[in-house]
């Protein structure tokens, strides 16, 4: 019996630290997911069309312009990277720019 525990109890923290890994590397800013009214899938697809790429980096943040909520995305593409910023709230696009160029 006293087996049986221990097995589970080393499971369960086990998968602990994999969900604590994972949910670390989803996005940041997940505090102000409630008062956005625009998903974060949404947010991604709408960038995505903005500048086709990868995704690098993702964020919820509070920024000047727009609602003043926003989706953040750094997307590698084509000519550098872009960081793109989309309303939380709206979905209007407020930033596409530059940040850098392409490492390949």
């Amino acid at each position: 019996m006293k087996k049986i525990i221990m097995i589970i109890a080393v499971t369960a923290t086990f998968t602990a630290f994999i969900v604590a890994g994972v949910s670390a590397h989803a996005f940041t800013g997940q505090k102000y997911s409630k008062e956005a009214k625009i998903s974060l899938a949404t947010a991604r697809h709408i960038a995505l069309k903005v500048f086709p790429g990868k995704i690098v980096s993702e964020e919820l943040e509070r920024e000047k312009g727009g609602s003043g909520l926003r989706y953040s995305f750094d997307i590698k593409g084509k000519g550098g990277t872009h960081e793109v910023g989309v309303d939380a709230v709206t979905g209007k696009v407020l930033e596409n720019s530059v940040e850098g160029p392409h490492p390949d």
